[in-house]
């Protein structure tokens, strides 16, 4: 009986070792890619009966957004009561948590759409409220061709941006990405809405100012003149993740331009941000980007 626990034990590491050391998915169109990055984008071609005809299911969504544009076809997304079908000209956005499922219509033979999986800034929230929505999933209809046509070269230029190989890549598409939200919340006219409550962009901006240094969210409620656990449902509620969550994002957005763009070493780079001991920074950091601060700093080609 013993040797069979020993057996078994050994069997077990082995399994979980050779788990640990399968590759990444990389393809964000297949099953099993993490979606650990701030901002990924394409184009997702589904045709009856191929590689990529299944529906998505993802019944507690994702950590990020996903805006998607249809561009031909027609998708289903949800299912019983709440089913819907999008066409060309359609726009959803998916925030994080609201459950993900869809595909291609039934009576449909193909279904393509455009898509960016992103990490917002703090200050677009205002522009992350749409007025149509569905279990959380926000809906526009773009009124005419020059919209969609419009609408359809910005999730290009964005996609197209971010795959070029340069230090500043993804800021870029990161700028394109404003650009195109606000043109929805303009389509959707929502500027007489309520704005996000200016303690939370308080709240903001000091995170943003002093990344380097360790603030409680008791100490950041004092300064904003509210409890904790009103500013951690607020800031929840407009930002759409957790302060911690939202402050590790800022820290690691600004990990990653000092590794593209200055000469300093590693550690001190980690001590700019707010990490001290250098091997948790490179732990964090490549929990949340893939590869390690020195492996990043590499695959950056120089300005």
């Amino acid at each position: 009986m013993q040797n069979d626990d020993i057996f078994t034990k050994t069997l077990f590491s082995v399994l979980s070792n050779m788990k640990k050391e399968l590759p990444k998915q990389l393809n964000p169109l297949l099953p099993g890619y993490a979606f650990d990055v701030f901002l990924v984008s394409g184009m997702t071609p589904i045709e009856k009966g191929d590689v990529l005809d299944f529906m998505i299911d993802r019944p507690t969504g994702m950590k990020g957004f996903i805006i998607n544009l249809t561009v031909k076809g027609k998708g289903k997304i949800l299912s019983g009561a709440d089913e819907f079908i999008v066409e060309p000209g359609d726009l959803l956005l998916f925030p994080p948590e609201a459950v993900h499922y869809y595909g291609r219509a039934d009576d449909a033979d193909s279904w393509y759409h455009r898509w960016v999986y992103f990490r917002p800034r703090a200050y677009w929230a205002d522009w992350l409220k749409w007025p149509d929505e569905v279990q959380k999933i926000g809906r526009i209809r773009l009124a005419n061709p020059q919209q969609v046509d419009e609408f359809d070269g910005l999730f290009l230029e964005i996609e197209e941006k971010h795959k070029e190989v340069r230090p500043m890549s993804e800021q870029l598409a990161m700028n394109l990405l404003e650009r195109l939200l606000i043109r929805c919340y303009e389509i959707t006219s929502l500027a007489d809405n309520v704005p996000m409550d200016p303690r939370v962009l308080e709240a903001c901006q000091i995170l943003s100012s002093s990344l380097s240094i360790e603030i409680s969210i008791e100490q950041l409620a004092e300064q904003v003149f509210l409890s904790p656990s009103r500013l951690a449902h607020l800031f929840r509620e407009q930002v759409g993740v957790s302060i911690v969550r939202w402050r590790e994002d800022q820290r690691i957005i600004r990990a990653k331009l000092l590794l593209q763009t200055t000469p300093m070493p590693v550690a001190v780079i980690g001590q700019q941000v707010g990490y001290d001991d250098q091997l948790y920074f490179s732990r964090v950091f490549k929990k949340r980007v893939g590869v390690s601060p020195s492996e990043y700093r590499k695959s950056a080609s120089p300005l």
